[in-house]
């Protein structure tokens, strides 16, 4: 069975080399620990953070085969590699010929076609494989060519400075937000733009309203309500990097938890319609990241009614809205109760702000 996107959109290159969603938040949604948890691929990270949380198991439901590759070498990574060197590799720290030694360190533990694939790209290894997504080449146009229209380094170490709400505050009315910020914004993040040089452009068939203005009302709560300073996705588009302000897989306290539990994760590459349709397996947490945005109503209420019949009594949904408003359908009351109060609260904290909502449900029939 395919995905409703996997018929419109290409899946052949790697669009994502980073997750792009807080796991933080993730993680507090699922309660992972002791739970079987089924997670949509992209880069791994976050299937990786549910691991770092306790989970008794993770299956990875990915149908990129550019996205397994980066998969497959984060595995490699943290079964051969301290910490420090994962950084190295993953592009954060090091320089080019770091990387290589590295990756030939890993390459055995590689299957043949992950393999052939990173032969056959391997600049990207040496620039770091974390750098090489449409969505970061993306970020780094942005913050090349577009942000030093607006505002200068010096402008951008401002915002990344530690202050408080107030002061944050008072910085983006009065140095940050600019006519030109606003107007570059608006073209730079339209609809049009995002879909030529970001993501794919099928990914907005589902999307009303004004694309830009969305992600700019939520870029000023991340600078103003959030901490600029310690936002990982901030820093990254700003910056190139995560620095000091790295996300839940790739901190140094969860490497461990990761590294010793890796056997747990199964990589599944079929889109995550076919694994509930062909598992025998029923599960206990779902990351759904933000699958539903590229689907129709009816096409959501489809896959739901699937994770319903693979899932045990209690199991917990999460998932990102970013543009189109998707949600447990009425015709599901009876089985899909949305915990809305944990929601709203935990989409305040969202640290990968460009995202409209952050949903959390529980199968309760």
């Amino acid at each position: 069975m395919k995905s409703e996107i996997q018929h419109r959109a290409n899946f052949n290159k790697i669009r994502y080399a980073n997750c792009w969603e807080d796991a933080d938040i993730l993680v507090t949604a699922l309660e992972p620990k002791g739970r079987d948890c089924l997670s949509i691929g992209s880069a791994g990270d976050n299937s990786f953070s549910l691991l770092a949380a306790g989970a008794s198991s993770v299956t990875i439901a990915e149908m990129n085969p550019a996205q397994i590759a980066c998969i497959q070498l984060r595995i490699a990574a943290y079964k051969e590699l301290n910490h420090s060197e994962f950084l190295t590799l993953l592009g954060e720290t090091g320089k080019p010929h770091e990387r290589i030694a590295l990756y030939e360190r890993c390459k055995p533990l590689l299957p043949d076609a992950a393999q052939n694939y990173w032969q056959h790209y391997s600049q990207h290894i040496s620039e770091g494989f974390g750098r090489i997504g449409k969505f970061e080449n993306y970020f780094k146009l942005f913050r090349e060519k577009v942000l030093p229209l607006v505002h200068g380094e010096k402008k951008v170490k401002d915002l990344l400075s530690a202050r408080s709400h107030s002061e944050r505050e008072v910085f983006y009315e009065k140095s940050w937000n600019t006519w030109r910020w606003r107007l570059l914004f608006k073209c730079f993040f339209s609809r049009f733009t995002m879909g030529k040089l970001g993501r794919d452009p099928e990914f907005f068939k589902y999307v009303e309203g004004s694309v830009a203005d969305k992600i700019l009302s939520r870029t000023m709560h991340a600078l103003i309500e959030l901490e600029p300073n310690s936002n990982p996705y901030l820093n990254w588009i700003l910056l190139g990097r995560y620095g000091n302000a790295l996300p839940m897989a790739l901190r140094a306290e969860n490497f461990d938890a990761i590294s010793s539990n890796i056997e747990r994760v199964t990589i599944l590459e079929k889109p995550l319609e076919a694994v509930l349709d062909e598992s025998t397996d029923k599960y206990d947490a779902y990351n759904l990241s933000d699958i539903f945005e590229y689907m129709s109503l009816e096409n959501t209420e489809a896959l739901l009614e699937q994770i319903i019949k693979k899932s045990n009594l209690g199991a917990r949904l999460a998932y990102w809205n970013m543009l189109a408003p998707r949600s447990r359908p009425a015709s599901l009351a009876n089985s899909i109760t949305p915990l809305t109060d944990l929601s709203i609260d935990l989409h305040l904290k969202d640290k990968a702000f460009f995202y409209s909502k952050f949903i959390v449900e529980k199968v309760t029939s």
